[in-house]
């Protein structure tokens, strides 16, 4: 089917410019709409946005980038290749994971090389690690490959996959189902962390989740070179090469409906923007609850939205020293000799524990450039409680930042001493700046009841031709979910051409 004229295209809103936007304004103009994108703050990116200060370049988030083949696919819609505008390279090892009593697990791709890292620690899991790649495995290939762009817009839906989620053992936890096939406690850790990066808790995350080890095993961890906006910049330059816009400053204040159906959107400024087609980018929760009428909304109302289970938050230190740290990995989690019970003070009691478990990011370990000559450039993640517990983070802001930055010495000899920037983040920020419900990092936990079929649909229930993408909608958070959430409008959006027969 040929394209349509530019003339005629119809128009088509994306609200918000995060991955999951960025790729679904690049899809909907592929597929024969007239694509304006439109960003409440002052540049795009959402999470993805970009700090700069005193020459160093702080990626906000998200900084670990897997499948890289989903973003292949957008620039290959274009008939262009990810090559000529942006450089994504492979990191090793994945994650360099360091325990409370010093010891050191490097997380790679690599079967031998996680071998040898796990006799280290017990060499008796090491059949029972084979295994759980297996199982790894099985729930990829079901979950990934074959469900994460599918729609789940019934009960249908649900019910045709339902014999394979129990057959894989989804009712299970993520930590549970690994602990079948490892035994060591620190190893248990090692196989079972990954659902934090998508904002759950192992202890009660679906064993679903326990798909990206697999996942990381078959396509890699890597970084873009720039850092995490130069493949935001690259991902808009395609997107308005291919005639598509973008408007900054644009926060959306209203979905307009008539007659049950989406027509387009109001700014807060007051302007209108028709549009044949609305895809929301934005926090799901918050513009069901501000943006989408009430009288419309019979599926999605706020008493279901506040009954939902968030993600917890971050707290988030970006800082820069006059030194470099070459021993530092470009991916390090910290782990505190309590697993279970700080998960349980940050997702359960909603507390702010004395301890702490961290992410650290040194992108200068891969692209020097982000940093001054002689620098060396990092943020620092903690997962904390979301503004549903009742942490003051404006009276204990400084002193958690100090017990971080001084926790990081232990890898970073005299840290604060050559700390020349920084800029600090806490869940008010994700809810004044990202206007992120409870100021939750990831939006809904991802516990089995709020997977697939049970989190808002792609398709939504409420306001026809109104579309969801991004962490609170199917197949959810971390860069491939985004991805794949966009890639379903292939399958649930028509061509433009045929719009509206």
């Amino acid at each position: 089917m040929s394209t349509p004229a530019f003339s005629s295209r119809p128009p088509a809103i994306v609200i918000g410019s995060g991955f999951g936007g960025l790729a679904a304004a690049i899809r909907l103009q592929a597929r024969g709409y007239d694509t304006t994108i439109l960003e409440m703050r002052d540049q795009p990116g959402g999470r993805a946005y970009v700090f700069r200060d005193k020459g160093f370049i702080y990626d906000a988030g998200p900084t670990i980038l897997t499948a890289p083949f989903l973003i292949d696919e957008l620039f290959a819609l274009a008939g262009k290749r990810t090559d000529d505008y942006v450089k994504i390279v492979p990191v090793t090892p994945y994650y360099r994971i360091v325990f409370h009593d010093g010891q050191v697990f490097d997380y790679t791709g690599d079967e031998a090389e996680i071998i040898e890292q796990i006799k280290k620690f017990d060499p008796a899991d090491v059949p029972g690690y084979l295994k759980f790649v297996e199982k790894s495995r099985a729930i990829f290939e079901r979950a990934f490959i074959d469900l994460a762009d599918q729609p789940f817009s019934s009960i249908a839906d649900m019910i045709k996959v339902a014999p394979d989620l129990i057959r894989l053992r989804s009712q299970e936890t993520v930590y549970r189902l690994v602990s079948r096939y490892i035994k060591h406690p620190l190893l248990r850790q090692v196989f079972s962390f990954h659902p934090l990066l998508v904002g759950g808790n192992p202890f009660q995350s679906s064993s679903i989740y326990t798909m990206i080890h697999y996942l990381e095993r078959k396509w890699g961890v890597h970084f873009a070179m720039g850092g995490t906006g130069a493949l935001v910049q690259a991902l808009l330059k395609l997107f308005t090469e291919m005639g598509g816009k973008l408007q900054l400053n644009a926060r959306v204040a209203e979905l307009l409906v008539e007659n049950g159906t989406a027509t387009g959107v109001r700014l807060e400024s007051g302007d209108t923007f028709p549009a044949s087609v609305v895809v929301s980018n934005a926090d799901v929760a918050n513009f069901y609850k501000k943006a989408v009428p009430a009288e419309v909304r019979t599926k999605w109302t706020d008493r279901r939205l506040e009954g939902m289970r968030y993600s917890m938050g971050l707290f988030l230190i970006y800082f820069g020293t006059d030194r470099t740290y070459p021993e530092i990995a470009h991916h390090t989690i910290v782990l505190t000799e309590r697993y279970k019970e700080l998960l349980e003070d940050i997702f359960k009691k909603k507390i702010l524990a004395d301890d702490f478990s961290l992410y650290l990011h040194a992108p200068t370990r891969t692209d020097p450039s982000l940093a001054p000559e002689g620098c060396e450039c990092f943020y620092v993640l903690s997962p904390v409680p979301h503004l549903g517990g009742n942490v003051d983070w404006n009276a204990v802001k400084d002193n958690y930042a100090e017990a971080i930055l001084a926790s990081l010495e232990k890898l970073c000899p005299d840290l604060r001493k050559h700390i020349i920037s920084k800029i600090v983040w806490t869940p008010l920020d994700f809810e004044r700046s990202l206007d992120a419900h409870l100021g939750s990092a990831f939006q809904f936990e991802p516990i089995l009841t709020q997977s697939a079929w049970f989190r808002p649909h792609n398709v939504s229930e409420d306001v026809k031709n109104f579309f969801l993408v991004g962490a609170g909608t199917h197949p959810g958070a971390g860069v491939p979910g985004v991805l794949s959430s966009a890639k379903l409008l292939e399958r649930i959006l028509p061509l433009a051409s045929s719009f509206g027969k």
